[in-house]
């Protein structure tokens, strides 16, 4: 899995770089076949914002926290994404059942 790291406002240093492959790891292992997030990392006066995208099934998902705490918000990023990932896989798998066709109910009436 490739994952874009991009700074606004902010260097990405090692120590960040290390924290956001870290929390990710866990997503990476449950999803293996996500190709790409991009995380961008924006830092403001009082805020640490962190905002996390990716494609799952083909549907865009994007997530993001702010906290005073940059390694909290990248905490609190990953958890997210992965509640939401987890959330579109249990939609995905509920529709695998075939509805009933008219056929099917005219050889039951039968």
């Amino acid at each position: 899995m490739h994952i874009d790291l991009s700074g606004h406002h902010v260097e990405i240093t090692d120590g960040i770089r290390e924290a956001v492959h870290q929390k990710l790891e866990k997503i990476e292992s449950h999803y293996p076949h996500l190709d790409a997030i991009n995380v961008i990392v924006t830092v403001e006066r009082n805020s640490q914002k962190i905002e996390m995208s990716t494609q799952f099934m083909g549907t865009p998902i994007s997530v993001h926290n702010s906290e005073m705490d940059l390694y909290t918000a990248i905490a609190g990023c990953a958890k997210k994404l992965d509640a939401k990932l987890a959330h579109k896989k249990g939609a995905k798998k509920a529709h695998l059942h075939e509805k009933p066709t008219l056929a099917d109910n005219e050889d039951l009436a039968e």
